[in-house]
C-alpha cells in the first residue's frame, strides 16, 4: 500500500474499538485461550513492558518493522517480536518505555516516531510479562542501527503482506508449554511468527482491515 494513502488513513484507528481478546485468540496457542478468556493472572506480581508497532515508508510503500531476537538462555530466545522491552525506572510511562526501548534495539530516535495510539496489552505466561503495544509511525525512510546483544536482524514486513490470509497457518513448533505443539503462525519468508507477537499482530491486522 502507498505510504501516503496510508498516512492519511491512520488517524481514523483513534475511533476503533479494539477487539482486544476476540482478535488475540485468533492466533493463540490453544493453552492460551482459556486463561486470556478468564484474565486469570495476577496483575500485583506480572512485570510490564512496551513495544513499538512501527509502521514506515520504503521505496513509497508501506512496511511494518519486526526484529529477531538473539539466541540467548531464556524463553524468547531466536523468536521475532517487535522492538520493546522492560518498563525501567526511568521511563515516565508506558509510550516512554515503547519508544525508549526502539531507540536502543534499533537505533529509531523517539523524535522520529508519531505514537497514534495504544493496542490492547497481552500477557506472555512463560515470563510473566504483561506487555502494553503502540502504534508508531514514521514518515521518513529509516536507517536502523541494531543492538546486537539483543537483534539479531529485522524483517520488512510490507503492509499488503500483513493483510494477505495466505500467510496464515498452522504449524508444529518447540514452545514453553510442549516440546511440540500445533500453532498458529503468520509465516513471513522463513521465518513463522507466533505467540504474543503472533496475537497483537492479529489485533493490528483486524483494526486495519477496519480502517484502509
Amino acid at each position: 500500500m502507498n505510504f501516503d494513502l496510508f498516512f492519511k488513513a491512520i488517524p481514523n484507528v483513534l475511533n476503533v474499538d479494539l477487539p482486544s481478546t476476540s482478535s488475540h485468540v485468533k492466533m493463540a496457542p490453544l493453552e492460551r485461550v482459556k486463561m486470556m478468556e478468564d484474565n486469570s493472572y495476577d496483575l500485583s506480581s506480572v512485570r510490564k513492558a512496551a513495544v513499538m508497532m512501527l509502521f514506515y515508508p520504503k521505496n513509497e510503500v508501506t512496511h511494518l518493522l519486526l526484529i529477531v531476537r538473539n539466541s540467548y538462555p531464556g524463553v524468547h530466545s531466536s523468536q521475532i517480536a517487535f522492538p520493546g522491552g522492560k518498563v525501567e525506572e526511568i521511563d515516565f510511562d508506558l509510550k516512554q518505555t515503547a519508544l525508549r526501548e526502539t531507540h536502543e534495539e534499533i537505533g529509531i530516535h523517539p523524535n522520529d516516531i508519531h505514537v497514534i495510539r495504544d493496542f490492547s496489552s497481552i500477557y506472555i505466561p512463560p515470563s510473566n510479562f504483561l506487555v502494553f503495544p503502540f502504534l508508531g509511525i514514521s514518515q521518513t525512510e529509516l536507517t536502523f542501527t541494531l543492538q546486537e546483544e539483543e537483534v539479531a536482524g529485522i524483517i520488512e514486513l510490507p503492509l499488503a503482506t500483513l493483510l494477505d490470509d495466505s500467510i496464515i497457518f498452522n504449524k508444529n513448533l518447540e514452545t514453553s508449554y510442549s516440546k511440540l505443539i500445533e500453532v498458529p503462525v503468520f509465516q513471513v519468508e522463513e521465518h513463522s511468527v507466533w505467540g504474543a507477537t503472533a496475537m497483537m499482530l492479529s489485533e493490528l491486522k483486524d483494526v486495519l482491515k477496519m480502517v484502509l
